[in-house]
């Protein structure tokens, strides 16, 4: 039987996820309302600036005074799509003082304070959900916290930011240079007035940081995330690329430790082998692979970005925690059990592309070769290419830490054969 008094919601920032979040719970009421059991109703809505036109929303909704919406004893879930790490985390933290669950998007905030949140959840005995927070509408967090639960998770390796991959995607299919490109995704609204948090992977890293704790039961922060961007991605590399039948996209990869002592997190541009399903994820798509000891591997594919699929996902997790509150009870909370050491990325082991401008005399690939086995770095392919006394290496590696690479090419870089080294990429997917 349907509970006639309705749930009600509070919704925190309304831009461009924000006001798809009250379009969806105003046209969908009936349904909404038939799948959780009773009718939700948006209460308030918490904004920067009054006055701004917000069509399809009752403008009386609208207040400045975000934390009086949270404290009233009538709200029974915050939904929180403002971002940024204050004031969202003492905004976030009163409403649960005051006993709503919320529901949040925010990647930076649980990337970088996320034992915080779950502490007050914990509390106060209510939820916290953020299935948006970590690309879009594909369904990723909730198969990672209830349905692998029973199983033992060893890799999540994805695509997990649009932006990037537009850029890149283009610079792949037309040869446009990286400036080219994001000038071409900003006209389309893929990137930011101000791209840096996109291009330089710290949006991936946020994600990186939220999926390797789900996975693993472990906290990780972004902090503990290596990072590198995309914006020292050249035409050249993504031509080096397409010659080994490759293509670059930034990656983030969460991997636990063969021994399964330690766990590891970090974002970065790689070449994969266009056979590989990532290599074919276009445009602003996500794509996240979850490799598991029973299940195998799982390819999650969707929209990891725009207004109505993270509205999507706000409103599933809207559904799930409106559940719990006419039941009396909360889904599963934080799991860091596993408390896992997160070892830092010297030690993860990967393949390399190098591209040396070297001499073209004799002796020269041996000496390059030298320095390699020196640091125990050993060699899978080389190409070589002369031209008017120099010439160009092409070398990939088998796997090697990334501190036996740095090792390597600190002294390629004070050999006089060696002129340049233009180019540095991890190999991903084989």
């Amino acid at each position: 039987m349907m509970r006639t008094q309705p749930l009600k919601v509070a919704l925190l920032g309304c831009g461009v996820v924000g006001s798809e979040v009250a379009r969806i719970m105003t046209t969908h009421a009936t349904d909404l309302a038939a799948r959780i059991g009773a009718p939700v109703e948006l209460a308030g809505v918490g904004v920067r600036r009054a006055g701004r036109e917000r069509p399809g929303i009752d403008p009386q909704l609208f207040t400045t005074d975000s934390e009086s919406l949270v404290k009233r004893d009538d709200i029974d879930v915050v939904v929180e799509v403002i971002g940024g790490i204050e004031p969202a985390r003492t905004l976030i933290l009163t409403a649960m003082e005051h006993g709503a669950s919320v529901v949040s998007a925010n990647k930076a905030l649980l990337a970088e304070d996320g034992a915080t949140l779950h502490a007050a959840a914990a509390k106060y005995g209510v939820d916290l959900y953020y299935e948006a927070s970590v690309a879009g509408a594909i369904p990723l967090l909730r198969p990672l916290r209830e349905s692998l639960a029973g199983d033992k998770v060893n890799r999540v390796l994805g695509i997990v930011n649009g932006t990037t991959n537009f850029i890149l995607d283009r610079m792949d299919s037309t040869g446009a240079g990286f400036a080219e490109a994001l000038d071409e995704a900003t006209q389309l609204g893929y990137a930011e007035a101000d791209p840096t948090a996109d291009i330089e992977g710290f949006d991936a890293a946020a994600k990186a940081a939220i999926l390797a704790g789900l996975a693993f039961h472990t906290r990780v922060t972004a902090a503990d995330v290596y990072r590198e961007g995309i914006t020292e991605v050249t035409a050249a590399d993504v031509a080096s690329a397409k010659s080994m039948d490759s293509v670059v996209k930034l990656l983030a990869i969460c991997e636990r430790s063969a021994d399964g002592t330690s766990v590891s997190a970090r974002v970065h541009p790689a070449m994969i082998p266009r056979s590989h399903p990532l290599a074919s994820v276009r445009e602003a798509y996500n794509a996240v692979f979850v490799e598991s000891e029973a299940a195998g591997s799982l390819m999650f594919y969707g929209p990891g970005a725009g207004g109505a699929p993270t509205a999507s996902a706000v409103l599933g997790d809207l559904v799930a925690v409106c559940r719990n509150k006419l039941s009396e009870t909360t889904g599963p909370g934080e799991s860091a059990y596993a408390n896992l050491e997160v070892r830092p990325v010297g030690q993860a082991v990967t393949r390399y592309h190098l591209n040396l401008d070297v001499a073209d005399k004799p002796g020269v690939l041996a000496a390059v070769a030298a320095v390699f086995a020196k640091h125990d770095v050993s060699i899978d392919t080389v190409r070589q290419q002369g031209r008017d006394g120099d010439a160009t290496l092409v070398i990939v590696t088998h796997s090697a830490t990334d501190a036996a690479l740095s090792a390597t090419v600190d002294e390629l870089r004070g050999l006089d054969i060696v002129r340049d080294i233009a180019g540095i990429m991890r190999v991903e997917g084989e």
